[in-house]
């Protein structure tokens, strides 16, 4: 999607020069009290009335999420002319913005146009400076927009999406050039995120994600990859016993983004991601149906990949680790049987007793690795971790799981600041002492099918050697089956944006 920002003209719309201007599609915001700007009375007036009759009409009462398309007849220099509704102006926030710009997207798919023009004059929104209305909605729209088609061969012209340029005329277009930029090194992350989830497990495995990786150190991130006789050295018994029965080699990576110069002391921010390419379930096989979902178990990692983008992209005054650890679960002769003990990098050991529960095990070795090596001053994981999250809070909100309730309370913030919401679940030595094993130093999976995504985390825990930590179980995060808000179906980049609001309102430049 192009984006771009240019001066309103304040001459009359039905001047021909100005009119030459206008796109083959217009958007006005209308409010619920259902008036029409002054620009939208004039083109009202040369349509006929057309504006005001589909305002009045008993379906649309200028409420949030409403549109309405007209076509705008021969004596408007456009062809159809979308009315979007913002409700009541005290409510809009940045979310509901982006929100609107979504929203713009698939009214102007419908009518095949391949851009729109919003007439962005002056609104009045509490705390929102008319920059950053045009900045937000402009987001929306580019988010809304993407569309990972690169396997189609036989697709129809009617059935692509034509949607592909989206400009925004205001006031005070310059201003909102240099705001919008930002939002743009944001978005180059989570798409970013989501091509990489998106993959089939075929074109996206660890070594082709570690590749990806690499090409951050265009941004200035320093990458290093570790593989398998790396981690073997280390003694990375947990990680590696994961991808045993694959014929693609583990790896892990480590990207460092020094936004305060390498010679700052300043202790890091960290960020790990789990990043099984393809989770068959191992020996403790899942059922077929289903399965090929599994190519996007590597949701975390994806997240954690964007948002490294982003911070160098946008040159965050921040030192940052982003760290993955990259396995495909595969079973064959060579796979790790339930049953089985490892030991993990930490030195704990660890009763295998699912195959199926490998996310915990290739984290608990990262987790290990970036708090012995980094000493951070927090780790946020992310992780498509548990079925048993999204029976619990559904694909609304992700699961936040923490020892300090400083840094949950900063990450609940940021979740709700977005729109990526999270939902705290409690961690407890009742639920700790369910994965003790019989036969070493804990299992992992617990005794019984209770809390499962409580004794995931409870297992991360015993990783992270007091560090200030939180785990985001992000099973029902990481992809939507349908196109809603800002976020069309597929790979939705959960956590990017939320993590890059963390660190920009709490711990940048500090």
């Amino acid at each position: 999607m192009k984006i771009n920002f240019q001066e309103l003209t304040t001459a009359h719309p039905t001047n021909k020069t100005s009119m030459a201007k206008l796109d083959t599609v217009i958007v006005f915001l209308v409010g619920e009290d259902r008036k029409l700007s002054p620009l939208a009375s004039a083109i009202n007036k040369q349509s006929g009335g057309a504006l005001l009759k589909a305002v009045m009409s008993p379906k649309f009462t200028g409420k949030r999420g409403q549109y309405i398309t007209v076509i705008a007849g021969d004596s408007v220099k456009c062809d159809r002319i979308i009315l979007a509704g913002v409700g009541s102006l005290k409510t809009l926030d940045r979310k509901a913005l982006e929100a609107i710009g979504g929203g713009i997207v698939p009214q102007v798919n419908a009518v095949g146009a391949k851009s729109a023009t919003l007439l962005l004059e002056d609104l009045k929104i509490p705390g929102i400076a008319h920059t950053e209305v045009a900045a937000r909605i402009a987001h929306g729209v580019s988010l809304r927009a993407y569309f990972f088609g690169k396997y189609f061969t036989k697709k129809t012209a009617d059935e692509i999406a034509t949607f592909s340029g989206f400009t925004v005329a205001l006031a005070d277009s310059k201003n909102v050039t240099k705001f919008y930029g930002e939002l743009e090194k944001l978005e180059a992350g989570i798409f970013l995120t989501r091509n990489l989830v998106n993959e089939p497990a075929n074109i996206s495995y660890p070594e082709s994600m570690a590749e990806e990786c690499l090409k951050l150190k265009e941004l200035g991130v320093e990458v290093e990859v570790l593989d398998e006789p790396d981690m073997y050295k280390l003694g990375f018994g947990a990680l590696l016993g994961v991808g045993q029965g694959s014929s693609r080699e583990s790896k892990m990576v480590i990207m460092r983004w020094n936004g305060l110069g390498k010679g700052s002391k300043t202790q890091p921010v960290a960020f790990v991601g789990k990043g099984v390419t393809f989770d068959s379930g191992g020996i403790s096989i899942k059922p077929a149906g289903g399965m090929e979902e599994m190519k996007w178990d590597m949701g975390g990692a994806g997240t954690v990949i964007g948002l490294m983008k982003t911070l160098a992209g946008r040159k965050a005054k921040i030192n940052a680790i982003g760290a993955v650890g990259l396995v495909e679960n595969m079973p064959d002769g060579n796979a790790q049987r339930p049953g089985d003990v490892v030991t993990s990098y930490s030195g704990q050991t660890i009763e295998v007793l699912n195959t199926d529960a490998e996310g915990r095990l290739v984290l608990a070795d990262v987790l290990w690795y970036v708090q012995k090596h980094f000493k951070p001053k927090f780790i946020v994981d992310l992780a498509t971790l548990t079925g048993a999250i999204i029976i619990s809070l559904g694909t609304s909100r992700a699961g936040l799981f923490s020892n300090d309730d400083k840094l949950a309370d900063q990450l609940y913030k940021s979740g709700q600041k977005v729109g990526e919401e999270l939902w705290r679940m409690p961690l407890a030595d009742v639920y700790d002492k369910q994965i003790n094993s019989d036969i070493a130093d804990m299992q992992n999976i617990g005794k019984d099918r209770e809390a499962g995504s409580i004794t995931a985390a409870q297992f991360l825990q015993r990783f992270v050697n007091n560090v200030p930590w939180a785990h985001l179980d992000i099973a029902g995060m990481a992809w939507t089956k349908k196109d809603d808000g800002i976020t069309p179906k597929g790979a939705t980049a959960y956590g990017v944006r939320l993590l890059n609001e963390l660190v920009r309102d709490f711990y940048e430049g500090k």
